[in-house]
């Protein structure tokens, strides 16, 4: 080793050791030129190599300064050299050293920064230095100079100045002390005052006054007693906040936020405050119920007091229950009301910046308080759902806690209204859609109405089966709107809020709760939704049911008194002025208040009680939509079943008659009878019988439906003098069809709360239902029809006439006078009839036409029972037939005559050739088989022949098997 080394030394080489110094990073590194660091950052582009290079070298050149490098170096020396390997293991150092000398480069520029602010920073102490060495050196100068001019009679003056001026900041001391040690009092004064910002200013000022007087052992005393009296006042602070979450008070509050800025717990006071909200809530509610709760057992038992709120709830019984939900929302809108202000005070006074004590403070001062105002936006924005979250389970624990299956339904009314009332404050007070107070009032009116609805259905059985179909009088001004329970639509308006309010309803729209009640007062202050002194104004003075009715009416009339004095006097001509010789006679006066009866009559709506009745439960069930509308698809539905039921009901008591089916005249469409097939399968239940209603179990299906109504046996439908209960009927299906109007009325409100999802329900119901109301008229009427005419001894009347007459005849035959006079007779009943029940135009149509299509078709099958009739013969028919439409036409004004095509085609039909009649009869299918065979066997031997007759048979047989 010694010869290499000498060896080395020799050549002018430096030892491994000096080399290994060399390239040491720390001691001799010095920065390369641009050039030299150029080209060493062009050669390695790779920092993934350079970093892989350096963690390559061994660890024990970081590690031990002392270590001897050239020993080390050379003892891994092999022991036989190899110049190649030798030069590689030259190469890898010489890389391992670029690397290194790269990275202590870079690390070095990194830090540059930090260098030159150091630089400075020890260039402005050494300034300092200088700058503090040349006042000691003034200093020095001046105490020799006053060494050497003042003598000591000077010097003592100046000594007793010096003890002066200490006593004097000696007597300020103990002033200062005597004042500490009366802080007590005035902050005890400042508390009761509730000047906390002014007491813990007081109470600041005297710490640091304490803590300059520290030095005196008196003041170590007080100064852990202003702290006790800080913690106190911190205390009190907070009891002060708590205050705030049911009474809020702007000068109240502002003291205490200043209270808790001087004291720097800004954010601590929110996160309290949060906890006093959340409190408040729960003692609140607990209170209220448990006072309810006592006041229904009759004494203040403590076993009561601890109770968990949930089972305290259970003990509500119903008549304290609206009481205490009222009472209950009153003390929340409280608390919530004082928080909507809390947060409306930090947006009005929390934006002035408080002065700063120096202007080197002053930006940290702003940024913190920006940090504390933001945090308070932040926290309060996110308490609002969180109170409102509190609001709503304490409310739904309230509301499951009892059941409401058997309230009254105005009493359910109110619970739903003040809970729609609660629900529309927490969508303004934090934009919620109350989910839980939803499902929870959803719970209880499902439960709710289905019970309500099923007594509903049965009361409407009772109802009608004991109608006997007689006319509500009611006024000819009569509108649903005049009834209490469509109150709702008639004004916008919720039952609940008070008339005041109701005056402002236009600013209610843009104002929102929170604002409008800020001054004072509470929306769920109940009022009655009827008062006692409002009365429904809408029956009639005077009915008219009855003859004895409209006789007490004539008689008002015809009473002297009642003649205005202008009408007693003598009649004067408007164009001439002259008065005739005769006045008016009492007959006119009486004729003309007939008419002005006679008019009111005509204008009223045909309705019975169970209409009215039907027409109420459908207002208090649109009230209960309206106010809960996560349920409206459930009302809107059990609403259809009544429609449906009061139609069923008309259709089973006076249209139901397998009779006209076979008629042809399609008296009933495929959608009504559609209709009432749906009706049977999904409400009537057909296997209850109503004797043993109670002794059966109904499943859960049974449930739904209810058994079909009788008609009461008052109603008589049997007599021809009353034209078969034509009354009744006109009453039945008329107030069907004043309901089926009211329900259209009501589409676009029932529309606007059907979910979008149901919506084809309700159209479906329009469209299938309301709308078939009227296509009864045609079933019902046609009974009547039927049995008001005696169509039989029309019949008979006219087998007795000879038709193979030779000569045409100038007379009609007497069946035609026969038949006018049943129709003559038919319209004097109907006029007696309209006297007590007005007859609208559209059933006075139908009665007519059904009648007329009757006699019509009896006509018809009449001219098809003939044996033998000759051309003559067939001119008679048309002679009668143009007698009985000219003098009909003048008892009826239904134009044209229905029918008349039906019977003219019949006649002409016997003139027709072979190959006519055979398309005649393909195309003329509304003719019996009967009707067609007797016409081919009368045309027989006149201008057909036997065999043409018998494939005109044929022809008629074919189109006759498809029906069979």
């Amino acid at each position: 080793m010694q010869k290499i080394k000498s060896l080395m030394s020799r050549q002018g080489l430096k030892s491994p050791q000096e080399s290994v110094h060399d390239l040491s990073p720390v001691e001799n590194f010095q920065i390369p030129a641009k050039e030299e660091q150029r080209e060493p950052r062009e050669q390695a582009t790779d920092p993934l190599a350079e970093q892989e290079l350096i963690n390559s070298i061994e660890e024990i050149y970081f590690s031990n300064d002392s270590l001897d490098i050239v020993k080390y170096e050379l003892e891994k020396l092999p022991p036989v050299l190899t110049l190649h390997e030798i030069e590689e293991y030259r190469e890898k150092l010489k890389r391992q050293q670029a690397a290194v000398s790269r990275k202590v480069a870079d690390l070095i520029l990194e830090k540059q920064p930090s260098y030159v602010k150091e630089l400075e920073r020890v260039t402005s102490l050494q300034t300092s230095l200088q700058l503090a060495a040349v006042i000691c050196t003034n200093g020095r100068r001046h105490l020799n100079t006053a060494k050497e001019g003042f003598t000591e009679a000077s010097l003592g003056l100046l000594a007793n100045q010096r003890k002066r001026q200490l006593l004097i900041g000696l007597l300020k001391s103990l002033r200062t002390i005597k004042t500490l040690q009366r802080t007590d009092v005035r902050l005890s004064e400042m508390l009761e005052e509730e000047d906390y910002p002014g007491a813990i200013q007081l109470c600041l000022e005297c710490q640091k006054a304490a803590s300059t007087f520290k030095h005196y052992s008196c003041i170590s005393e007080l100064n852990s007693k202003l702290q006790d009296t800080l913690e106190q006042i911190e205390e009190q602070l907070d009891v002060a906040l708590c205050k705030i979450c049911k009474n809020f008070d702007v000068a109240h509050y502002t003291k205490v936020q200043q209270a808790y800025r001087l004291l720097g717990k800004t954010q601590t006071a929110m996160d309290q405050l949060h906890m006093h909200f959340t409190q408040a809530i729960h003692n609140t509610v607990f209170q209220v119920v448990l006072g309810y709760v006592e006041l229904c057992a009759g004494n203040s038992d403590t076993k009561f007091q601890k109770l968990p709120y949930k089972d305290l709830c259970t003990h509500i019984t119903s008549d304290s229950y609206i009481p205490c939900l009222t009472d209950l929302c009153k003390a929340l809108w409280e608390v919530m009301l004082s928080y909507f202000r809390t947060m409306e005070w930090h947006e009005k006074f929390d934006h002035e910046e408080p002065q700063a004590a120096s202007d080197s403070t002053s930006v940290s001062t702003t940024e913190e308080n920006n940090f504390d105002r933001n945090y308070i936006k932040k926290k309060l924005e996110h308490g609002l759902t969180r109170i409102w979250q509190d609001v709503q389970l304490k409310v739904k624990t309230y509301l499951l806690g009892t059941d409401m299956s058997n309230f009254k339904y105005d009493d359910f009314i109110v619970v739903l209204d003040i809970v729609s009332r609660l629900m529309q404050v927490g969508e303004e007070f934090c934009g919620s859609k109350s989910e839980v107070l939803q499902e929870s009032i959803r719970k209880q009116s499902v439960n709710y109405f289905k019970n309500y609805h099923r007594t509903r259905l049965e009361e409407l059985r009772m109802f009608l089966e004991n109608e006997t179909w007689e006319l509500c009088p009611v006024k000819s001004s009569f509108s649903i709107l005049q009834l209490h329970e469509f109150k709702c639509l008639g004004q916008s308006r919720s039952p609940s809020m008070s008339p005041s309010k109701q005056a402002t309803s236009a600013d209610a729209a843009v104002v929102s709760l929170f604002e409008q009640y800020t001054s004072g007062g509470n929306p769920f202050e109940i009022q009655c939704v009827l008062k006692d002194d409002e009365t429904e104004d809408v029956l009639a003075a005077n009915g008219y049911e009855s003859d004895e009715l409209e006789k007490s009416a004539y008689q008002e009339y015809d009473s002297d008194s009642d003649v205005a004095e202008e009408l007693k006097r003598d009649y004067v001509d408007e164009q001439t002025g002259d008065a005739p010789s005769k006045s008016i006679s009492r007959e006119t006066l009486r004729s003309r208040k007939r008419s002005d009866y006679s008019l009111n009559k005509v204008n009223a709506p045909i309705l019975t009680n169970t209409t009215l009745n039907v027409i109420r439960l459908v207002g208090k069930y649109l009230q209960m939509m309206t106010i809960l509308k996560p349920i409206a698809f459930d009302v809107i539905h059990c609403m259809s079943q009544l429609f449906d039921y009061y139609l069923y009901a008309v259709y089973t008591f006076f249209g139901r008659n397998d009779a006209y089916e076979s008629t042809g005249l399609g008296l009933s469409s495929s959608r009504l009878r559609t209709t009432l097939n749906r009706i049977q399968e999904s409400l009537i239940d057909m296997e209850v019988a109503s004797e043993n209603v109670g002794s059966l179990a109904p499943g859960e299906e049974r449930k739904e439906k209810v058994p079909s109504p009788h008609l009461s046996h008052m109603v008589v439908l049997t007599e021809s003098n009353t034209l078969y209960g034509l009354a009744q009927r006109v009453v039945a299906t008329e107030s069907l069809v004043f309901l089926a109007e009211q329900f259209e009325f009501l589409q676009n409100q029932l529309d606007s709360v059907m979910p979008a999802a149901k919506k084809p329900f309700l159209q479906q119901f329009y469209s299938q239902t309301v709308s078939t109301a009227s296509e009864l008229r045609k079933p019902i009427y046609w009974i009547v029809a039927a049995k008001a005419i005696d169509y039989e001894q029309q019949l008979l009347l006219m087998a007795n006439v000879k038709w193979d007459v030779k000569e045409i005849m100038s007379q009609h035959n007497v069946y035609v006078d026969a038949l006018l006079k049943e129709f003559e007779l038919f319209n004097r009943k109907l006029s007696e009839l309209s006297k007590h029940v007005r007859i609208p135009l559209p059933v006075s149509n139908i009665l007519w036409e059904h009648c007329i299509r009757l006699a019509n078709r009896t006509l018809v099958e009449g001219y098809a029972n003939v044996k033998k009739c000759s051309n003559e013969g067939r001119a008679l028919m048309q002679l009668d037939f143009q007698q009985f439409l000219m003098k009909l036409e003048k008892l009826t004004d239904i134009r044209p005559i229905p029918d008349k095509e039906f019977v003219e085609t019949y006649i002409k039909a016997y003139y027709l050739t072979e190959n006519d009649m055979e398309r005649w009869i393909k195309e003329h299918r509304e003719y019996s088989t009967k009707q067609l065979t007797n016409l081919v066997n009368v045309c027989l031997g006149s201008h057909i022949n036997k065999k043409a007759r018998q494939k005109l048979l044929a022809t008629i047989d074919d189109m006759d098997r498809p029906k069979r």
